[in-house]
């Protein structure tokens, strides 16, 4: 089993950055892949970034550019960070990982998730 746990959320001004972090135990965490999303207040979770195991990236298109998704040194966590926030990003984030080691953007390929970080971003 899997554990995923979530950090670094807060309240942040509208331009500004973010990083959170993604700490993952109970396998070898470089054979995960992983993934972030996101819930917005009132709208469905969505996908955000991810990372296969041999470290294949991939973005939504409304966060190329800003956002940047990489793994630490250890190998056990995984970053997200986020710079030019906008209020549009305003949501809970979500690390996920998938036993496969793949990179999908898709929510159901994902096996094991994380509690989730609020992360608000102010006018």
């Amino acid at each position: 089993q899997v554990e995923v746990v979530e950090s670094g959320g807060g309240l942040v001004q509208a331009g500004g950055s973010l990083r959170l972090s993604c700490a993952a135990s109970g396998r070898p965490f470089s054979s995960l892949g992983m993934g972030w999303f996101r819930q917005a207040p009132g709208k469905e979770r969505t996908f955000v970034a991810s990372i296969s195991w041999i470290n294949y990236t991939q973005y939504i298109d409304s966060v190329k550019g800003r956002f940047t998704i990489s793994r630490g040194d250890t190998k056990n966590t995984i970053y997200l960070q986020m710079n030019s926030l906008k209020p549009d990003d305003t949501a809970v984030y979500y690390c996920a990982a998938v036993d496969n080691g793949g990179d999908s953007s898709r929510q159901t390929d994902y096996d094991y998730w994380g509690q989730g970080t609020q992360v608000t971003v102010s006018t």
